[in-house]
């Protein structure tokens, strides 16, 4: 069975660092794009970042670029979203998401949300 598991998520204060991490299996984990999105309350779910198969390439929302790092471990089917300077807007339930081809921001956010998220909170 498919599974990503999300973790990292918690309370933190604005200017502070979270490491969110993202597990998969049941799938070829080195095959796939990924991307973390997130949802605020009230709000669309919002593309974040995303990173090649290889690790070699990520892309960043203008919000969070030079503040979030997006890197991935193929030989421990974990990707891993370092997030730095958190800001109160960045408050959300935060999701990987996969493809196995490079997908649009616009695409991203409608890509089937597998794991059951993370609550980051920044206050």
């Amino acid at each position: 069975d498919v599974q990503l598991v999300e973790s990292g998520g918690g309370l933190v204060q604005p200017g502070g660092s979270l490491t969110l991490s993202c597990t998969a299996s049941g799938f070829p984990f080195s095959r796939h794009w990924f991307y973390w999105v997130r949802q605020a309350p009230g709000k669309e779910v919002e593309w974040v970042s995303s990173i090649s198969r290889s690790g070699g390439t990520a892309y960043y929302a203008p919000s969070v670029e030079g503040r979030f790092t997006l890197s991935r471990d193929n030989a421990k089917n974990t990707v891993y979203l370092q997030m730095n300077s958190l800001k109160n807007d960045d408050t959300a339930v935060y999701y990987c998401v996969r493809s196995p081809e490079l997908a649009i921001p616009s695409t991203v956010v409608t890509l089937t949300r597998e794991g059951q998220g993370t609550q980051v909170t920044v206050s």
